[in-house]
């Protein structure tokens, strides 16, 4: 169902969808705004119906200035302000659910800054790391469960670079490959809803 929710720059617009029983609630974040990056947006998409199989309840947002949420982008902090906001809400909606955050490219850097410093979050799942034109260097250091979806051809960010940065003991990290795919899952976007269930049942557990 589509919910609106009160942001520091005005109404954020979300969609959320729920089994009758979730067992977990998941905040699933867009790739970048100025790029076409929406909640509608193929991946996030695929990312958000990972969860609900996975028996979650699953929330996406519209970012500031996207769709009918209000505002204009923020470079990043207004982003991240407005994924609080949302998580905040999301938390109210579900008491007592394990929090999830997840995100495609952008979204995944806003989910990975959210999750890492968010005591009330137990996992980030980080589609489509863009390695080489956003920061990143945090994530080894993030002592919160990552699972990470990347594509073999991911031309953003390439695997050996996504394998440096999720270095890490197997019950705190899980990288998945999808071979012949390219940064937007395009080729195969049904291993990418795949992937992202199994990274959500494993960040559930």
């Amino acid at each position: 169902m589509h919910v609106d929710l009160l942001g520091p720059a005005g109404r954020i617009e979300g969609l959320l969808e729920s089994p009758d029983s979730p067992r977990f609630a998941a905040l699933v974040l867009h790739p970048h705004p100025l790029f076409g990056g929406t909640m509608h947006n193929h991946a996030t998409y695929q990312i958000a119906k990972g969860a609900r199989l996975a028996g979650g309840a699953s929330l996406r947002i519209q970012f500031r200035g996207v769709g009918l949420s209000e505002g204009t982008h923020g470079g990043g902090p207004g982003e991240l302000a407005d994924a609080r906001a949302a998580l905040l809400w999301l938390s109210g909606r579900h008491p007592g659910l394990p929090l999830l955050v997840g995100g495609m490219s952008f979204g995944s850097w806003i989910a990975l800054q959210l999750s890492c410093a968010d005591p009330e979050v137990e996992g980030v799942l980080a589609a489509g790391l863009a390695s080489r034109t956003l920061e990143l260097g945090f994530l080894p250091d993030c002592p919160k469960r990552v699972a990470a979806i990347q594509a073999s051809a991911d031309e953003f960010g390439p695997v050996e670079e996504v394998e440096r940065l999720m270095a890490g003991p197997p019950e705190r990290r899980r990288l998945a490959l999808l071979g012949g795919a390219t940064h937007l899952f395009l080729e195969d976007l049904a291993g990418l809803q795949r992937e992202a269930r199994a990274a959500w049942e494993w960040l559930a557990a």
